[in-house]
């Protein structure tokens, strides 16, 4: 279902707006109708409006104040000036102004209409194109892997990828998940929409709404102008929630109102948008014994929880570490003789890979800048990746000397945020400055390490 789109219209002339609305009405839009430029300022504080059609001269604040106004304002809306009494010199200050399009009265209906939609288009290019950027430059990979557990995923993602269903994600850290997420979209039918990642634990609670269903300006201290929420931005795409037992269960009653009538409200605001969008969730715990711990809601585990699917862990997918290794090797500019012969993949093979697939690509990262464009030995893995397998000796009390590398590097980074934190007295973005993190991993990893405090 397509979001219905917002006109404001704006002439002096009752006939004029009569006459646009009936017309744009019957081409679906919804219509607002202003006489002068003082009252569509007030009816764009109010009113989410997607495009501007103004006249030029009008009392009180002509077309040109209006577009000033509305730039001052820092609303990016698309604006269509038409007029009776235009002039070169009118076209381009309505154009420095931010103006789309420019139409002499009386204007043809079908230019009009292609104006519209051109404007209309230019909006959804504002909103989509620093994301759009992001992700590209991001990037991402196909999955890689033949083994039993991986073609079995296949064949879940080509199920479910045709239809609307909404789909649980399960795995651990580092499985993979929005990756499974992302072959889901490309294989819909919205595969030429966005696809819009977020990560409920590493936006602060108080944040995360705002987030994912945006805000109208005086919402809050702060809330300067509009701002479109990814829901709204993803419209007839797909919003990707990973860690949705970290939502706030507040804001998880939120969600399964959308997920039931299809509809959003902005904060500050009480108008609802109806959105049409495809949510797929992910969780590394286990979504049932999250619902009995309490971190997640029953009724909205059972929406989501439509398709369910698993992601096996690395350990349980060993037939496929060759060809990952090979292929992470590769990304990281390796030559075709890197060395992943039988002892090393024998050692890799062994080991029981805790960070799974994400740990085995830093591994392999390392191990590339150790060996300095040479072949691929022992001592350029990690101490517990390169003495796991069965015959290698170990030294004496070597339990004793190493721990776990995931538990170790945690404990040392919640020791450097502390010290951060006393050295900045306490300040957070301070903190965050001297650690080289933005401000929002900072909060993630306080609400991690010390969530009873934050």
């Amino acid at each position: 279902m397509k979001r219905q789109h917002h006109i404001l219209v704006v002439d002096d002339e009752p006939h004029m707006c009569r006459v646009l609305e009936i017309m744009l009405v019957n081409n679906g839009y919804m219509v607002y109708t202003a006489s002068n430029g003082r009252e569509a300022l007030k009816l764009l504080s109010t009113c989410p409006v997607d495009l501007v059609l103004t006249d030029l001269r009008m009392p009180d604040l002509d077309g040109l104040g209006l577009l000033r106004q509305m730039r001052a304002d820092g609303r990016e809306i698309p604006a269509i000036v038409i007029t009776a009494h235009g002039s070169v010199q009118s076209a381009v200050d309505a154009m420095k102004q931010g103006a789309s399009d420019y139409l002499l009265r009386p204007f043809d209906i079908e230019a009009l209409e292609l104006a519209i939609r051109r404007a209309l288009d230019e909006l959804a290019l504002l909103r989509q194109n620093s994301f759009m950027r992001a992700e590209i430059n991001r990037g991402w990979n196909d999955f890689v892997g033949a083994s039993s557990s991986m073609r079995a995923v296949y064949e879940l993602i080509n199920q479910v990828a045709p239809t609307k269903a909404s789909v649980m994600i399960s795995g651990e850290t580092g499985t993979g998940k929005e990756l499974a997420a992302r072959a889901i979209h490309n294989a819909s039918p919205r595969r030429d929409k966005l696809f819009v990642p977020i990560n409920c634990a590493a936006i602060p609670a108080e944040m995360l709404e705002a987030e994912l269903f945006g805000y109208d300006k005086g919402a809050f201290t702060g809330a300067l102008k509009d701002r479109i929420g990814k829901f709204e931005l993803a419209n007839e795409g797909t919003v990707f929630l990973d860690e949705l037992t970290e939502m706030p269960m507040a804001l998880q009653s939120k969600l399964l109102r959308f997920l039931q009538d299809n509809t959003v409200e902005r904060l500050g605001s009480n108008r609802r948008l109806e959105l049409d969008i495809r949510v797929i969730a992910a969780t590394n715990r286990n979504p049932r014994q999250a619902v009995t711990d309490g971190r997640l809601r029953e009724d909205l585990y059972y929406r989501l929880n439509v398709f369910p699917i698993a992601l096996p862990p690395l350990r349980e997918r060993l037939d496929d570490l060759p060809a990952l290794a090979q292929h992470f090797a590769t990304r990281y500019g390796a030559r075709a003789d890197i060395g992943l012969g039988p002892s090393i993949l024998e050692r890799l093979s062994a080991y029981n890979w805790p960070g799974n697939v994400r740990e085995l690509e830093n591994v392999m990262e390392r191990a590339l800048v150790l060996s300095n464009g040479g072949p691929l030995r022992p001592e350029h893995f990690p101490f517990e990746v390169g003495t796991a397998a069965v015959g290698v000796p170990r030294p004496p009390n070597a339990d004793t000397l190493v721990e776990p590398l995931g538990p170790a590097v945690e404990k040392f980074e919640a020791e450097m945020i502390e010290k951060a934190l006393r050295i900045s007295d306490g300040n957070k973005p301070k903190t965050a400055a001297l650690l080289e993190i933005s401000e929002r991993t900072l909060w993630y990893k306080l609400k991690k390490y010390w969530p009873r405090q934050n």
